[in-house]
């Protein structure tokens, strides 16, 4: 049985399955849509500390924050119970303490904007409790609420 013949393939363009049409991008690429999560995201880690530097600021000087999309593929020894979703490292050789927040599944866990900014406070305030021996309660009073 004799096959249909295929049309000609056109150069630089896209699929057009079921007829509707060459694919092409969601949102302009100059909006720049991809970044917009991290972005924000990052906001809201600069707020919660922003809202920290108020009482511990001399110590948040000594420790750097960064944000990575998803933790390592090679989780410590202590981490085997799921996702982190933070990370606290202790100054080392010349190095400044860190935390580490993981903007994944700090989002995965959140219902909306608004649980996702409590739930980066209390991650950022937990793991500035542990590098400085602190409770969570004495680093923010509003913790767990």
């Amino acid at each position: 049985m004799p096959t249909p013949a295929m049309p000609p393939r056109i150069e630089g363009r896209r699929r057009d399955r079921r007829g509707r049409g060459p694919r092409g991008p969601l949102v302009p690429p100059a909006l720049g849509a991809s970044r917009v999560p991290r972005a924000r995201f990052e906001r809201l880690v600069a707020g919660a500390i922003a809202r920290l530097e108020r009482s511990w600021s001399r110590e948040l000087e000594d420790i750097d924050v960064g944000v990575e999309d998803v933790p390592t593929s090679d989780p410590a020894t202590w981490e085997v119970n799921g996702v982190p979703v933070g990370q606290a490292f202790g100054r080392s050789a010349g190095q400044k303490a860190r935390i580490t927040l993981f903007r994944r599944p700090l989002e995965a866990r959140a219902a909306d904007a608004d649980e996702l900014a409590i739930l980066v406070l209390d991650v950022l305030v937990e793991q500035l409790a542990l590098l400085l021996g602190h409770r969570p309660e004495d680093i923010d009073p509003g913790y767990g609420t």
